[in-house]
């Protein structure tokens, strides 16, 4: 196994070569299991400032928006000295400052805009809204938890939602849940499963199937030493808390309770590693793209060559041969190690495309989408055979930051942070096209988000077009929407294309919710004045009190509405 030496002073020359050689698997950064994912700033630095009393808006409230984004800027960072709040520019790094500032509530909801209910939940509250066109609500659930992300209205008008569970956790990070349930629309459970013990935590999103079963994204947590046998770097993992890898469920809901798993695809059956030649899964990153190198994410350089590796391993047996590498008195990994999350992918986001039976899921920590072939059994999810498209579960296709898989470098990342993924179709049945909000936090031109469409590489009969080799398509989105300092929020986040064309945007850091039309422009802007009357734990994302996960425009026909609402 490669190990690390410890500081000695002979040999310089020999030590220092052996760091250069190592920066592929080098530490880029140290990373706290806090926000989702942890933002820079303190988003408690904002806290003060968006507990106001939110204005009820008024006649000309409507009248403003992105247009007024310097005034309310100015009133944002008035508010914020007022209540003695961190710097201007640290709230900055995490959120638009226009977008923060009060007053709170419906601003704009203009002619164009897309007619129905917004259904969102404040991280920091029990209470999931409803709402109309005009903001006003019109249903609401009182819940028994704190949300563990995301929710879903049901064709009869009941709400499907992630809960979390407080009670002794053995996993702590942003988007931790544990409970699934189905609520009534007077808040009654009439169906619970839960999935958080010593081994599994749910987290992020469930997402409901065509067929009734629900997809389900958890962490299954690996021994430290174990994972260090499958080639992790020693110093990137926490010694107790071990390893998170994801896994997708696809479960069953069972009459009166609980669920049975009927399909399961683990990240830990499809691993890469360049570290060690005599551990498992070792190869070229740069030829195994439909594997994930288990050193991906805290990578400060693109992966080595094989002339890299023969070099460092070179290099390692003459310090082995001198004493400095090995040997039961190596002292092991720095202290600070143990500060380190067990949360590798940080999975925040799973979609499912019915006709060619295909998951979308997100990948923050390595700013990727990865698309994986779901017509495989379980077995062959497992492996790199079979299914639908040949590959078992093995990885697709994969956009996003192609330095990941060996086919770039930091200038060719297209993705930072990214949240909600979704399938678009209401075009061609033979083209596929992705929704993403592109958080956009640590971009070379500064931190600004985007909504990105993408149209992807994709044949109906051979599948996903790629070159070895070479980065996965397409170069560039095919439709964007940006508005530099007047959109912008660092994590959760989502956004969701609407039957006439618009897309419902929600900017979750600030709580913002708002509808753009193709060419841009916004028809429908709301500032969610709820929730913050719960004060988020330890192991949770540490959230400004108004923020949303996620929010979702649904028609007045849809079926929920009809259901909860009456016909309109």
């Amino acid at each position: 196994m490669h190990q690390f030496p410890r500081s000695r002073n002979v040999v310089q020359l020999l030590t220092l070569t052996v760091l250069a050689l190592c920066c592929g698997t080098s530490s880029a950064r140290s990373q706290n299991a806090a926000p989702d994912p942890p933002p820079p700033g303190d988003p408690a630095g904002v806290v003060a400032a968006t507990q106001q009393a939110p204005a009820a808006p008024g006649p000309g409230d409507a009248a403003a928006g992105d247009g007024a984004a310097a005034a309310d800027a100015q009133a944002a960072a008035d508010t914020q000295a007022a209540a003695g709040d961190p710097p201007e520019d640290e709230s900055r790094r995490i959120m638009s400052l226009s977008e923060l500032a009060p007053p709170r509530g419906l601003r704009v909801n203009a002619s164009g805009a897309f007619p129905g209910y917004t259904l969102f939940g404040p991280l920091n509250s029990t209470v999931i809204y409803l709402v109309d066109m005009a903001g006003e609500v019109v249903h609401r659930w009182e819940t028994d938890a704190a949300p563990g992300a995301w929710c879903y209205l049901l064709d009869d008008g009941s709400l499907l939602r992630c809960g979390r569970i407080d009670e002794d956790p053995q996993f702590k990070g942003g988007g931790i849940g544990g409970r699934i349930q189905r609520l009534a629309p007077d808040g009654r459970v009439l169906w619970q499963w839960e999935l958080a013990d010593h081994e599994h935590q749910q987290h992020h999103d469930v997402r409901p199937m065509p067929n009734g079963h629900l997809l389900v994204i958890a962490w299954e947590r690996k021994d430290a030493k174990l994972a260090v046998q499958h080639g992790l770097d020693p110093r990137q993992v926490h010694r107790e808390r071990g390893f998170w890898p994801d896994v997708v469920y696809e479960v069953e809901p069972l009459p009166g309770g609980g669920a049975a798993v009927v399909w399961e695809w683990h990240a830990w059956d499809h691993l890469v590693q360049d570290m060690d030649s005599k551990l498992p899964d070792y190869g070229l990153i740069a030829e195994h793209p439909g594997r994930i190198d288990i050193n991906g994410e805290h990578r400060d350089q693109p992966p080595l060559s094989a002339a890299q590796i023969a070099e460092r391993q070179a290099v390692d047996a003459q310090l082995a041969a001198l004493g400095y590498i090995g040997g039961a008195d190596d002292g092991g990994p720095p202290t600070d190690q143990d500060r380190l999350p067990g949360d590798w992918l940080h999975t925040n986001a799973v979609d499912y495309h019915p006709v060619y039976d295909l998951l979308v899921l997100s990948s923050p920590h390595f700013d990727e989408l990865w698309v994986i072939d779901h017509s495989t059994t379980t077995e062959e999810a497992a492996g790199s055979t079979g299914g639908r498209y040949g590959k078992g579960g093995d990885i697709l296709w994969r956009w996003g930051n192609p330095r990941r898989y060996g086919a770039g470098r930091d200038e060719d990342r297209q993705l930072f942070g990214q949240h909600d993924p979704t399938w678009l179709r209401d075009g061609p049945p033979d083209v596929l096209r992705l929704l993403v909000f592109n958080n956009g936090r640590d971009r070379a031109d500064g931190n600004w988000s985007s909504v990105d469409e993408l149209m992807l590489p994709f044949d109906p009969v051979a599948g996903f077009q790629h070159a070895a080799g070479s980065a996965f398509g397409p170069a560039e989105p095919s439709w964007s929407y940006s508005a530099g300092d007047a959109f912008y929020s660092a994590f959760i986040s989502g956004a969701q294309r609407l039957p006439n064309g618009n897309t419902l945007v929600c900017s979750g850091a600030p709580g913002r919710i708002f509808e753009v039309t193709a060419g841009g422009e916004v028809v429908w802007d709301y500032r969610n004045p709820h929730g913050g009357e719960i004060q988020p734990p330890e192991h949770a994302g540490k959230a400004p009190p108004l923020a949303l996960f996620r929010a979702a425009r649904y028609a007045q026909d849809h079926p929920g509405i009809v259901a909860l609402l009456g016909a309109h």
